[in-house]
């Protein structure tokens, strides 16, 4: 039996009349969508549509003024960002930060919440177990970098890797913790185009395995081929929601960008 289009599949994430202001200006505007279970959507708009702030007011890095969020039918709005994490829904950053002296192994390791080595009295009362859950990070951690292609560089501090690189290493760091959808803000900025396929084709394989994404995009290219729906914000709005091949021709989405002609 084929899978349920996203149109038709269960809503994993819901944001309704969400809201964020920074003294007179209202960055996020009312916007409410719901994104479907195994869906890859895509967010654009022109630079200070709000974009980024709704993708902090939803993954807890900002609380938002008004409305609410909810993640699988849980209320997720006004959690810490961890909180928001162990729920199940992980974000990237448009520009990656590594710990830099830490090996790119290292980093991947530490992205899991709620490790019994971060507990002083587990390392005395129950080393065992600590050391087992450690192999088992170890082991999570190579598998996600061999997937994105860094496992040549696991040994390596991760200050050497490239933008592209630094990206990939961050989408190895949220999968190690099993989300169920991925916030992924500009993937696709500063990268060559061979790492940039290389991205392309991991966010395809990890959603055919079932994880959800939303991205934030302005490579029109690959919001074309790899988003349903396109979502377009301006101005703080929710302007229109679709397939990519008619938002894209969307007057009102012409207009956003280019302007009202004069």
């Amino acid at each position: 039996m084929q899978d349920a289009p996203p149109s038709v599949r269960p809503a994993l994430l819901e944001v309704e009349g969400l809201c964020k202001k920074f003294g007179a200006h209202q960055t996020v505007d009312r916007v409410s969508f719901a994104l479907p279970a195994g869906a890859i959507g895509g967010l654009i708009g022109p630079n200070g549509a709000g974009k980024t702030t709704l993708f902090h007011c939803v993954s807890g890095f900002m609380h938002a003024d008004a409305g609410s969020v909810r993640l699988d039918g849980v209320a997720i709005e006004g959690r810490a960002s961890s909180a928001v994490f162990a729920a199940g829904l992980a974000r990237t950053f448009q520009i990656p930060r590594p710990f830099p002296d830490m090996t790119v192994l290292d980093n991947v390791m530490v992205a899991p919440l709620g490790q019994m080595g971060e507990r002083l009295w587990t390392n005395w009362l129950q080393p065992g177990k600590v050391a087992a859950q450690e192999r088992q990070t170890r082991d999570a951690a190579r598998h996600w970098l061999d997937f994105v292609g860094l496992s040549a560089l696991q040994d390596q501090p991760a200050r050497i890797l490239s933008g592209g690189q630094r990206k990939l290493l961050e989408l190895a760091r949220v999968m190690v913790a099993g989300p169920k959808i991925v916030l992924l803000d500009e993937p696709a900025a500063g990268v060559n185009p061979a790492l940039l396929d290389q991205i392309v084709d991991k966010v395809q394989s990890l959603n055919a395995q079932g994880t959800t994404f939303l991205i934030i995009e302005h490579n029109m290219d690959v919001v074309a081929s790899l988003c349903h729906p396109v979502m377009v914000m301006a101005q703080g709005r929710m302007l229109v929601s679709g397939r990519a091949d008619s938002v894209l021709q969307d007057p009102r989405v012409v207009e956003a960008y280019l302007g009202s002609p004069a």
